[in-house]
C-alpha cells in the first residue's frame, strides 16, 4: 500500500490510483466551504502530485461543489494574511500542476469555491452547477484569481457581469460562455470526469505536459490580488459586512 494511501485529511477525502488522483472537498457542515485546514491540506496534495505528476479529479461531496470561503475565518482576516495569499497561492500552485486537472462541479461553486474550480484547467458541470463571486457584498473582492482568471475563461465583459454586476452563471450560462466543457446529469458526473481523464491517459503524458506548459506560460502574477486584498481586509466595512452575514445564518 502506499504511504499516500494512509493518510488521513479531516477537509477531504483523496484516493491516490495509478494513473490519477481524487479529492473530494469533504465538509458536508459547511458546504465544503474552504477553509485554513482545506487549504493546507489541499497544498499535501499539491506537494505529492508535484513529486509524482498525474492527473487530478477536484470534486465536492454531495450536491455542491463548495460554498465558498469560510466567512468567519476571512473575518477574522487582516492585511498581513491578505498579503500571504493563503488562498491564492494554493489555487495558482494547483493551476501549475504539471499533470492536467478537472474540477467536476455540481450544485454551487461560490466565491473561493468558483475560484478554485478556475484554477484547474477543464470543468464539466451538472444542470443544478451555479458559478457565483458575492465577495464585493462582504466588503472585499474575489482575491484569489478571479477578477483575472475569469476574465481568461470568458472574456471580459462577462467576468465583469459576475464579478461587479453580481451576476450568476447557472450551468447552461457556463457552457454558452466555454466556462465549462459539458452539462452532465448529477449521477454521472464522476464516471464522465473519470472518462475525461481517461481520454488524457491515453495522450503522451510528456505532450500533454508541455501542451500545458506552453498554454500557461503567459499567466498573471496574483501579486494584485493581495496588495487589494490587504487593503480592504483592514476596513471595518468588510468586519461589518461580514458579521452581519453570519448573525443571517444563525438565525
Amino acid at each position: 500500500m502506499s504511504q499516500y494511501s494512509e493518510t488521513r485529511f479531516e477537509t477531504l477525502e483523496v484516493e491516490w490510483r495509478e494513473d490519477r488522483v481524487v479529492v473530494e472537498l469533504h465538509r458536508p457542515e459547511a458546504r465544503n466551504a474552504i477553509n485554513a485546514e482545506m487549504i493546507a491540506e489541499l497544498h499535501q496534495v499539491c506537494a505529492r502530485i508535484e513529486a509524482a505528476p498525474k492527473p487530478l479529479l477536484l470534486t465536492g461531496h454531495g450536491t455542491v461543489f463548495a460554498g465558498g470561503a469560510d466567512i468567519s475565518e476571512l473575518r477574522e482576516r487582516g492585511r498581513e494574511e491578505a498579503l500571504a495569499g493563503i488562498n491564492s497561492r494554493l489555487f495558482e500552485r494547483l493551476h501549475r500542476l504539471q499533470a492536467p486537472t478537472v474540477a467536476a462541479v455540481d450544485g454551487f461553486a461560490l466565491g473561493g469555491g468558483a475560484e478554485l474550480s478556475y484554477a484547474c484547467d477543464i470543468r464539466i458541470a451538472t444542470p443544478t452547477a451555479v458559478f457565483a463571486q458575492p465577495e464585493p457584498g462582504l466588503g472585499i473582492i474575489a482575491g484569489a484569481g478571479a477578477c483575472w482568471r475569469l476574465k481568461e475563461l470568458v472574456g471580459t465583459s462577462v467576468a465583469k457581469q459576475v464579478l461587479i454586476g453580481g451576476f450568476k452563471l447557472d450551468a447552461e450560462a457556463a457552457l454558452r460562455h466555454g466556462l465549462v466543457a459539458e452539462i452532465v446529469p448529477s449521477e454521472t458526473l464522476r464516471e464522465r470526469a473519470h472518462g475525461l481523464i481517461d481520454r488524457m491517459a491515453a495522450s503522451s503524458a510528456m505532450a500533454l505536459r508541455m501542451t500545458k506548459m506552453v498554454l500557461d506560460a503567459d499567466g498573471v502574477h496574483p501579486l494584485a490580488d493581495d496588495l487589494t486584498q490587504a487593503v480592504l481586509f483592514e476596513s471595518a466595512d468588510k468586519h461589518d459586512r461580514m458579521t452581519r452575514f453570519l448573525e443571517r445564518k444563525k438565525r
